[in-house]
């Protein structure tokens, strides 16, 4: 399958409302990034590309690709056929005329998709008389076929065996008008591309918003039409009633307006028609209506995800009324005041052939649903008892058990579930308080320990000072001391008879330099206590530094499972 659905991860901020908007199960894997950011990217095996989370996204995280490129670039040389789809006069209804005038034009040939529509109506209804069908569903929209075979494969054998409105046109033009040109359709859907690879009935599939927005980037402008008139000149038969079909109930009402007898019912929107096929698939036949008419959008197509429309809803419902007036009147029949056969009927009777319109499925086989045994580790990885889910949604899932079985299948991770984040975090949390409390008695320790080494490193400042004072002190005497052993020799070597007076002067000098030595003694005597108590003042130091550095260890807090 063609990726039809993209990402732009640089845009992606993991919200998950596109999972919360998703009608496919399995279409989104969230992945964590090396930087920690949570990103949703697409599936494309199992998307139905019904644009819901393009519609959704407020980031621009999502958009879709469509043929508009392409077909522009073939329109000039190839002389296309455009199949025009109905909604086109409820998305652009002041544009639409010109549009299609533009193509027109450029040499191509303009077809009207509501007479596919008539044709899909007839061949529906032709089938129901003859009893060939059972109870069905519709399927002229793409990403509710899309779902039955990805998700309820089982209800392929209820969906319409005949072709969309789009490609009933298609085969039209190929076996009845005999055109080989290659066929692009425009119109507001994004999953019709898997309808067109499937059937290979259509070249191009050209969305109303891009071909606008390739109209815009290449300066062509489109005249606007104020005309209150829904009629034109198609290259072939204007529909009729089939140009209600891109509206809800547009199934029901052309089917009643032949058999207002058929039990029918319809749904649109995503939220409400994907859980309503997947109760339709477990409920028993004798329940289901003879025509279940669906469609993936609110509004229809006439809103569909490719619109690039700012109508409102009451717009559309305006615009639809006034086109189902215009298309009623244009209906004719056989009989007198109205009652006899449609005369388009009686037209397709005659030239067409039902099975020319019918159509193969390519259901697939379902990802198995992992049973209570398999999800039980990925629950308990989660933090979670089975038994009592949260199911707050918001990771996108309806439940806990849409989560552990996206996870199961590779879809998702536990570290993306609110619940088993808060429970990490609550758990650091505690962890960080317990840190703290340590941090803060390890913070007084080694303040108190801080004030003791500053007690030793002003004691070992004061000591360096003496000792400083003391060497100075020591340094004055010994040259005093020098200077008087000096004056003992030069007397001595002038005396060298002792008397009485040279024995006194000598006794005398003597004595001076006993002081000035003892003096000295002295002096040594102070720095070496000094000298002591730098010495253990800086033992101190060592030993206080130890004992800060063996309180600092303490912060180092083992991790706490």
């Amino acid at each position: 399958m063609s990726e039809i659905i993209i990402v732009k991860p640089d845009k992606c901020v993991g919200c998950s409302a596109c999972i919360r908007n998703c009608p496919s199960p399995e279409a989104n894997i969230s992945k964590k990034l090396e930087n920690g950011r949570y990103i949703t990217m697409v599936h494309s095996e199992k998307c139905i590309a019904c644009g819901q989370c393009v519609k959704t996204c407020r980031h621009g995280a999502r958009d879709f690709i469509d043929d508009t490129e392409e077909c522009m670039s073939a329109v000039a040389k190839e002389k296309l056929i455009i199949l025009a789809s109905p909604a086109l006069k409820t998305i652009l209804p002041l544009k639409w005329k010109g549009v299609l005038d533009w193509f027109k034009e450029q040499g191509c040939t303009v077809i009207d998709v509501s007479f596919g529509a008539d044709i899909s109506t007839w061949a529906q209804l032709r089938t129901i008389d003859q009893g060939n069908v059972g109870n069905i569903i519709s399927q002229q929209c793409s990403a509710v076929v899309k779902y039955i075979e990805l998700y309820q494969p089982k209800l392929v054998q209820n969906l319409s065996p005949v072709h969309s409105a789009t490609n009933c046109a298609a085969v039209y033009v190929k076996k009845y008008l005999r055109r080989t040109n290659p066929i692009a359709v425009i119109s507001p859907c994004i999953a019709f591309k898997h309808e067109a690879e499937e059937t290979e009935l259509v070249d191009y599939c050209v969305t109303i918003q891009k071909l606008m927005e390739y109209f815009d980037r290449n300066g062509i402008s489109i005249p606007m039409d104020t005309a209150d008139d829904y009629t034109y000149a198609f290259d072939d038969l204007q529909g009729q009633l089939g140009s209600v079909y891109s509206r809800p109930g547009g199934v029901r009402d052309n089917f009643w307006a032949h058999n207002s007898e058929l039990n029918i019912s319809c749904s649109d929107g995503a939220r409400r028609v994907f859980p309503e096929l997947d109760m339709y698939a477990k409920m028993p036949e004798t329940k289901h209506p003879q025509v279940f008419d669906v469609l993936a959008c609110e509004q229809g197509c006439n809103m569909g995800p490719a619109s690039g429309s700012t109508q409102t809803s009451f717009d559309v419902i305006t615009i639809m009324r006034q086109i189902e007036t215009e298309a009623k009147s244009r209906q004719k029949s056989t009989g007198m005041m109205g009652r006899g056969e449609d005369r388009l009927f009686k037209k397709f009777d005659d030239e067409l052939h039902v099975v020319d319109f019918l159509r193969n499925y390519k259901p697939t086989m379902p990802s198995p649903t992992p049973n209570a045994a398999q999800l039980k580790p990925i629950f308990e990885e989660m933090g979670m008892d089975p038994a009592h889910c949260y199911d707050c949604h918001a990771c996108g899932y309806k439940s806990c058990r849409e989560m552990a079985a996206a996870i199961f299948r590779g879809l998702n991770t536990p570290d993306n579930c609110i619940i088993h984040a808060k429970s990490i975090l609550n758990s650091k949390h505690d962890q960080l308080t317990k840190q703290h409390l340590r941090l803060t008695e390890i913070t007084a320790d080694c303040l108190d320990l801080s004030e003791q080494l500053k007690a030793d490193i002003t004691q070992i400042n004061t000591n360096m000072e003496s000792i400083g004072e003391s060497t100075a002190a020591t340094s004055e005497r010994a040259e005093v001391v020098k200077e008087l052993l000096e004056n003992i020799v030069i007397f001595c070597s002038n005396n060298p008879t002792m008397d009485a007076d040279s024995v006194s002067q000598l006794i005398s000098i003597l004595e001076t330099t006993i002081g000035a030595f003892s003096a000295l003694d002295e002096n040594v005597t102070n720095t070496t206590e000094s000298s002591n108590i730098i010495h253990d003042s800086i033992n101190n130091i060592i030993s206080l530094v130890e004992k800060i550095n063996e309180t600092l260890i303490q912060t180092e807090v083992p991790d706490e499972e």
